[in-house]
């Protein structure tokens, strides 16, 4: 038995629920360590690889894998409220485990079979799972250059992916390709594996610290049995895109926390009382107090909307569970909850972002603070899917029962 299925076994024995609940436990602690420093680390550039060995000793990875399996069987509400948390302590860790929980996410809704439990177990031996599948200088996002090609009884992979988010703290990656007869194919391989290098060339004005540039591969030698064959629009397909961008959302909803953190201790410690104010201190003026206050407020609007969206997709895991004859149903109220989520949590995230100087004058734009990096950083996060093409696509649904953006499992 390997390393991974002795790890299932032992988890077993615990009564059900008590490892989530412990874990969940932990989950303040984490973030506390992961804040420190994090503001210092984005403006030296150092990415947080002490951040992701403190993650895997968490246990949090594996979260999402049910008690069948040894588990901690956490919902998806509690996997977003892990996000959230994270991302209020250090957004670059919390966005750079997306692809880990969207490769978790499908093999635990997923048909049980040896490799899903095989690949679960590494999961639960704290393992980390990365990918790519973005490349540039195509003429249209998604057209993959990459190509898998024959090798003997084996494969070579030979190209190079941009957007290879979380890829450098990850154990293991998926990256797309075409092989030789131009079909899709997904592979997964160790990140350690001759051929593969990773570069620390994203250049965005944010989220600089999750290592999104870009991956190349040099003859990279593949087995059979990392290789399958990519079908798109299936359900699970669908459900997993709800998750990612839920999960996007999640950690700008994160730092809208920081910023309230942020701009009430800049209020206690720092902020001076407005030239035209009658009070004596920053933390005294009626001023600060109202900022502070509307940030509170947007913060709990936002995280309630995650919640919400969160509790829908729960729903259409729970319908694949038990094989729901209602499944399609769910799916697209998950693809809606999480769609307007986006349009109605990134605008107000943004507001959030830019009001944190309003607790004080030219002061707040201090290098020492940077405080504009939650501007940035929710900025960054926003462009990843056209917010317009959502509302029209929610619009079109509603005026006329047009389902197929929210069917199609890409961006929804």
């Amino acid at each position: 038995m390997t390393r991974a299925g002795n790890a299932a076994l032992k988890r077993e024995a615990k009564p059900v629920g008590t490892e989530r609940r412990e874990l969940l436990a932990c989950l303040p602690e984490l973030a506390r360590r992961l804040a420190i420093g994090a503001s210092e680390r984005e403006q030296r550039r150092e990415l947080p690889h002490e951040s992701f060995r403190l993650f895997r000793e968490s246990g949090l990875g594996a979260l999402r894998v049910p008690t069948r399996l040894g588990g901690p069987g956490g919902s998806l509400r509690d996997l977003f409220e892990v996000i959230v948390t994270l991302a209020a302590a250090d957004p670059n860790v919390a966005h750079a485990l997306r692809s880990h929980f969207n490769f978790t996410e499908t093999h635990v809704l997923g048909e049980d079979t040896p490799r899903s439990r095989e690949l679960l177990g590494l999961v639960l031996d704290g393992a980390l799972f990365a990918g790519a599948s973005t490349e540039l200088g195509t003429a249209k996002p998604g057209q993959v250059t990459t190509r898998l090609l024959r090798d003997g009884d084996g494969f070579r992979l030979v190209g190079r992916k941009f957007y290879a988010t979380g890829t450098a703290f990850a154990d293991y990656a998926v990256f797309s390709a075409q092989d030789e007869e131009e079909r899709p194919v997904g592979v997964l391989v160790p990140t350690s594996r001759a051929g593969i290098t990773v570069h620390d060339d994203w250049d965005g004005m944010g989220q600089r610290l999750t290592a999104s540039g870009s991956v190349t591969f040099d003859d990279v030698v593949v087995h059979p049995g990392e290789v399958t064959y990519r079908q798109l629009g299936l359900a699970i397909g669908r459900h997993t895109s709800s998750l990612r961008q839920l999960h996007l959302v999640s950690c700008a909803a994160g730092i809208v926390r920081n910023v309230v953190s942020d701009a009430t201790a800049y209020a206690q410690r720092d902020a001076r009382a407005a030239l035209h104010s009658a009070a004596e201190t920053g933390r005294l003026d009626p001023f600060v107090q109202q900022v502070v206050g509307e940030l509170s407020a947007a913060s709990f609007a936002i995280d309630a909307a995650i919640a919400a969206a969160a509790a829908a997709l729960d729903r259409s895991a729970e319908g694949f569970a038990r094989n729901a004859p209602e499944l399609d149903d769910l799916l697209l109220a998950g693809s809606l909850a999480v769609s307007r989520t986006q349009i109605a949590v990134y605008p107000q995230a943004l507001k959030a972002a830019e009001a944190l100087f309003e607790t004080g004058g030219g002061s707040t734009t201090a290098s020492r603070y940077n405080f504009d990096r939650h501007w940035r950083n929710i900025r960054t996060l926003s462009t990843h899917n056209p917010l317009r093409q959502k509302a029209r696509a929610i619009g079109d649904y509603f005026i006329n029962d047009e389902t197929t953006f929210l069917k199609a499992g890409r961006v929804f």
